[in-house]
């Protein structure tokens, strides 16, 4: 019985899905590194942000405060 032109696109569709779950489960252990990376610079710039909004808030407290006359 000659097969269909479907069967033989799914055979080589699942053998490609296959050798990259081999790949993947096989390979380096570095994408928690990049994540990681990610929520500490999230981090650090909200911790800037604070910075400076605190940094403003106390010289704008300080300019209101000036006797100009």
């Amino acid at each position: 019985m000659p097969r269909m032109p479907e069967w033989t696109i799914l055979t080589a569709a699942a053998h490609l899905l296959r050798e990259r779950w081999r790949r993947l489960r096989t390979g380096p252990r570095d994408g928690g590194y990049t994540t990681e990376t990610v929520v500490v610079t999230a981090l650090l710039v909200a911790l800037a942000i604070a910075a400076v909004a605190l940094i403003a808030g106390k010289v704008r407290a300080k300019a209101g405060g000036l006797d100009l006359g």
